[in-house]
């Protein structure tokens, strides 16, 4: 399994970055008997620059907003492969992920920016992958930034 999910991240050319420290008073992960919950994770790159920043449907387009949900879902893989000793296949299954898209008022979008994230989910992890989850429009997000993404993941 570990192969596999390794060769899936190599095939779609993904290297996991060093996880970003918490910058509040929270830390990135907590375990609690087989259920792993991964903090909020911003879309912030391995050089921890912010590729995307403001709003989407005013300074950010949709199509860059699922971008930035997959940069948040490569980092919740890295905070995942962090919790689990560097041993991805100890993963059980993505249960849930929680999106939140920093956007405009009466946006309608955000299940198809949350896709960004779900979709690679599954490419990495395959049915594994496959999760439920929320999609919400808010008004404003941490250092202004289009999504966050927080998840519950069953390990072994």
């Amino acid at each position: 399994m570990t192969r596999t999910i390794e060769q899936n991240l190599k095939n779609l050319g993904i290297i996991l970055p060093r996880p970003v420290a918490p910058v509040a008073n929270y830390v990135p992960f907590v375990q609690t008997g087989n259920l792993l919950s991964i903090s909020g994770q911003i879309p912030v790159d391995s050089e921890g620059k912010f590729p995307f920043i403001g709003k989407v449907g005013q300074n950010v387009s949709p199509e860059d907003a699922v971008k930035a949900a997959q940069l948040c879902a490569v980092n919740i893989i890295s905070q995942i492969n962090v919790a689990c000793g560097g041993d991805l296949s100890r993963v059980v299954r993505i249960v849930r992920l929680g999106v939140f898209v920093n956007c405009i008022d009466g946006f309608p979008g955000q299940p198809a920016i949350a896709n960004g994230a779900s979709d690679l989910m599954v490419a990495v992890f395959g049915d594994l992958g496959k999760h439920s989850r929320s999609a919400v429009g808010t008004n404003a997000l941490p250092l202004n930034v289009p999504v966050e993404i927080d998840a519950l993941i069953e390990i072994s």
